[in-house]
């Protein structure tokens, strides 16, 4: 990754039990050409030792406010210039709270004040006090000031909860750490893509499907990522890894899905529908598997919910709704057609019968449509096409 080469990071470590996998995080980043300098919290170092933290990065470790050799060695506010990123991981809920209040009663909070380089937390902590009222509020907060949230991920944790609150593995961090710092024009926002194919069972082996890759709504994510938003990400089964800090939802179903979105929904500023959802499904599926019974199958469908729309009508609660048009033919009149009976706000139309682009590809073109304008998008990779759209999507927030 010559991106990492010769950026420096300093690292911020506070006190959770997360704080082990650091040790592996400076030698990821040192491999990468990064200069490393440690900083650690008085409570880190109850869960790993500063000289664990010096033997990796092969520097001092800073833990002291007040340290005067310190001081004659590099002045507090010449430390926080020198940095090109302060990371701190793992990020508790305590130094979040303390970040969101402006206090700076310790070296690291005090650095995270006078710095103007760019800051990414990583949270860590218990899933219920993640998801606390008060630790959302200052995650917003710092969202707001152009501060990257990165993570957390879900799973089990150390205290035997299952769910969000555990730090993101190293090799997702570094990942980040290599990406563009982008104007965060998302910052403070939550925005909620739907990606993939969903499967209709009709029985417990066979299921009616599409070409779905996942790429393009896996792209949207990345890209609200990258602008500062908080990102849930609702997949129907695709086969590529979803981006490092977004809220993975899992689906299969139209009937799941349509579940999912209207939980989140109403708890978004933005909702994607990039999803290829199938429209319809089987009237009945078999407990068991079908046999071969002569040589025709006639199967019953029946239309499956309407995801977008339903979203894009919600009477309380609703975000900015964006739907995705894969047409073959006419596009740009059945994209408009669904702009309008749909009620959405923008509609993003692509022609899929054209060779190499749209499902299963790594380009696409689109042309973006509101009631009453367009803008052409050219042949471009999916995750340029996704900072595009979501860069269109902020203007009108």
């Amino acid at each position: 990754m010559a991106k990492l080469a010769n950026k420096k990071i300093v690292l911020g470590i506070s006190g959770g039990i997360a704080a082990y996998k650091c040790a592996e995080l400076v030698r990821r980043l040192k491999d990468h050409g990064c200069e490393i300098k440690v900083v650690m919290t008085e409570s880190a170092k109850h869960f790993i030792t500063p000289l664990t933290m010096q033997a990796v990065s092969g520097e001092i470790v800073s833990d002291s406010l007040l340290d005067p050799s310190a001081e004659a060695a590099m002045g507090h506010i010449e430390f926080a210039k020198w940095a090109d990123l302060i990371l701190v991981a793992p990020a508790t809920s305590n130094i979040i709270a303390k970040m969101a209040a402006g206090i700076a009663d310790d070296l690291l909070t005090t650095l995270l004040l006078a710095t103007p380089a760019k800051v990414a937390v990583a949270p860590a902590m218990n899933q219920q006090m993640y998801a606390h009222p008060a630790t959302q509020a200052n995650l917003a907060t710092l969202a707001q000031r152009n501060v990257a949230i990165w993570g957390p991920g879900k799973g089990e944790q150390a205290c035997g909860d299952v769910g969000a609150g555990r730090m993101l593995e190293p090799h997702e961090l570094v990942t980040l750490c290599t990406q563009p710092a982008h104007p965060q024009l998302l910052a403070g926002k939550t925005i909620t893509i739907t990606a993939g194919p969903t499967r209709e069972p009709l029985d417990p082996v066979r299921f009616i499907s599409n070409h779905s890759s996942g790429k393009m709504g896996y792209a949207l994510a990345q890209a609200a990522l990258s602008l500062g938003a908080h990102v849930n990400l609702i997949s129907g089964p695709v086969t590529i890894t979803p981006p490092a800090g977004a809220n993975v939802i899992q689906i299969q179903s139209a009937q799941q899905l349509l579940n999912e979105s209207l939980l989140l929904a109403p708890l978004s500023d933005v909702f994607i529908g990039c999803a290829a959802v199938a429209d319809y499904r089987a009237s009945a599926v078999a407990d068991q598997k079908m046999k071969k019974q002569g040589d025709e199958l006639i199967l019953t469908l029946v239309k499956n919910p309407d995801v977008i729309a339903a979203i894009a009508n919600l009477t309380e609660g609703r975000p900015y709704t964006v739907g995705f048009a894969a047409e073959t033919q006419d596009v740009a009149n059945y994209a408009k057609g669904k702009l309008s009976n749909k009620n959405l706000d923008m509609i993003c139309a692509n022609d899929v019968s054209q060779a190499g682009l749209g499902f299963n590809s790594d380009h696409n073109a689109l042309t973006l449509f509101w009631l009453t304008e367009q803008k052409e998008l050219a042949i471009e990779t999916k995750s340029a096409l996704a900072l595009s759209v979501m860069t269109e999507v902020a203007k009108r927030l």
